[in-house]
């Protein structure tokens, strides 16, 4: 297993197979995505040979993350490629949800095993102004036919926003009071672009996990897999309420996951100041030769970020790594 000099194992990769985004998330990416700046993205055979040398280093868990990552067209190939990978038990996807819903059944049908989409608002006015798309319903209709299809696993994201979802608790703990899904609320981070929008937007999610407490929700233990989020449940709701904290006290304490970005670099951290060109590797097919050196990479990773101090490293946004 990976492990680093602070003792924490790392058993989960998060794997961008695209930088591209067709959302136009005013958090992220509120001009759209620029396409000059498009980077190389690893073959299929590049990927098979990346999630062998994870699996050999203990990896358990893959999420495949954009961009937004349906509009890469091997994409079944790719979550086909995370199910024959020996070691490799769990596979997630993160997606806005936008015409994801006629290529889910392919997806799943390739072992597909975990769901999360974008909602940053259940009020469609809302989720338009936030994202740039009145896709809103085919989200929520993506929900359903997940569960329909026999997947397990779905959980909702949205992004923390003073002003635009800050206040719509009630109708997010309205929509899981029947559905067993998780929906999670992320404080926003600050990127190199977007510090007059932080500096409006930012809502700590403390507020949150208060006011839950106090009516009755209860903290959950963590699986051995999971990512950062807090997760509460209620006696009376079918669902749960997530919550990821990156400017709580510990936050990097428990982390146990490593990025790869589309074009191959390995990021450590996902606003760490540095990455690894994997691609040497990739191109001679050695999955032990790379395993090796990421068990001793990992051994450089450093405590924590440094968003704290405004400084979010390489991360220009969040479409660079999907988060």
């Amino acid at each position: 297993m990976l492990q680093d000099s602070f003792n924490r194992k790392f058993n989960y990769l998060r794997l961008s197979v695209t930088e591209v985004c067709n959302f136009k998330c005013n958090y992220c990416l509120p001009d759209g995505y620029e396409c000059h700046s498009r980077a190389s993205t690893l073959t299929l055979r590049q990927t098979k040979t990346l999630l062998q040398a994870f699996a050999l280093a203990g990896t358990k868990k893959v999420r495949l993350t954009g961009g937004e990552p349906s509009l890469r067209k091997e994409l079944p190939d790719i979550v086909a490629l995370c199910k024959a990978t020996s070691g490799i038990d769990s596979i997630a996807l993160t997606s806005n949800g936008y015409h994801l819903k006629r290529k889910l059944p392919r997806l799943i049908e390739a072992g597909l095993s975990a769901l999360n989409l974008s909602a940053d608002s259940l009020n469609p006015y809302t989720f338009s102004q936030i994202t740039g798309s009145n896709s809103l319903d085919e989200v929520l209709r993506c929900v359903d036919l997940a569960f329909e299809l026999g997947l397990k696993k779905v959980k909702l994201n949205a992004v923390l926003l003073k002003q635009y979802n800050g206040k719509q608790l009630q109708q997010f703990l309205n929509f899981i009071k029947d559905k067993p899904v998780t929906f999670r609320f992320i404080e926003l981070m600050r990127t190199h672009d977007n510090a007059l929008y932080f500096n409006q937007q930012h809502m700590p999610g403390q507020g949150i996990r208060t006011i839950l407490e106090n009516e009755g929700w209860t903290l959950q233990p963590k699986a051995v897999d999971a990512g950062p989020a807090l997760e509460f449940c209620h006696p009376d709701y079918a669902g749960q309420i997530g919550l990821i904290m990156p400017y709580s006290k510990d936050f990097c304490a428990s982390c146990n996951r490593l990025r790869v970005s589309a074009d191959g670099k390995l990021h450590l951290c996902l606003f760490g100041e540095a990455n690894d060109d994997l691609t040497p590797w990739l191109d001679e097919d050695d999955a032990a030769g790379l395993a090796t050196y990421l068990t001793q990479r990992v051994l450089k990773k450093w405590q924590g970020h440094q968003l704290h101090q405004g400084r979010s490293g390489l991360t220009k946004h969040l479409a660079m790594l999907g988060g």
